[in-house]
C-alpha cells in the first residue's frame, strides 16, 4: 500500500533549488574575481589595449602612420584620427615602456604604429597595490596583448 505522503521534491521544489543554482553559478563569480584585483584595473588595461588596437588598424587601413598618446599626468589617452581622449582612472597607477624618440615630455609619450603593421613597440602597465596589467605592443608585428602580473615592485 502506498502512503499518503511519498518521499521525494516536487517539481516546484526542484525548480527552486535549480534557480538558486544558476543564481550562485553566475553571481559569485565575478564578485569574486572583483576582489582580487579591481575591476576598475581590468577596464583600463582593456581601454588602452582597444586604443592601441584602433591606432594599428588605422595605420594598416590609411596607409599612414597613427599613433596612441598616453598623458600619464593627466590619466588619459587618444588616438591619432579620433577627436575622442579617453579618461582613465585616476585610482591606477601608469607606467610607460617606448623608444626614446617617442617621449614627448616627462608625463607624455607615443606608441606609433605604421602602414605595414609594425609599430615602435613598447609597454604600459596599469596597477594598483595588488596586480598589474601589462600592455605590451610589439614592434615587428604590431600585436596588442595583456598579460597578468603580480603585485608591482
Amino acid at each position: 500500500m502506498i502512503g499518503r505522503w511519498q518521499r521525494g521534491f516536487t517539481l516546484l521544489e526542484m525548480l527552486v533549488a535549480l534557480v538558486i543554482g544558476v543564481l550562485l553559478v553566475t553571481l559569485v563569480p565575478p564578485l569574486l574575481s572583483g576582489l582580487g584585483g579591481g575591476v576598475e584595473l581590468r577596464s583600463a588595461a582593456r581601454q588602452l589595449a582597444a586604443g592601441l588596437r584602433s591606432a594599428r588598424n588605422q595605420a594598416v587601413t590609411r596607409q599612414q602612420e597613427a599613433v596612441l598618446t598616453l598623458d600619464l599626468a593627466q590619466h588619459r589617452f587618444g588616438v591619432s584620427g579620433d577627436p575622442r581622449v579617453i579618461a582613465l582612472p585616476n585610482s591606477v597607477a601608469f607606467n610607460l615602456y617606448t623608444a626614446q624618440s617617442e617621449l614627448l615630455d616627462q608625463t607624455t609619450g607615443n606608441i606609433r604604429f605604421f602602414p605595414d603593421g609594425s609599430s615602435t613597440g613598447g609597454a604600459i602597465t596599469v596597477s594598483n597595490p595588488k596586480i598589474a596589467y601589462r600592455i605590451n605592443v610589439d614592434w615587428l608585428t604590431g600585436a596588442v596583448d595583456i598579460v597578468e602580473q603580480g603585485a608591482p615592485p
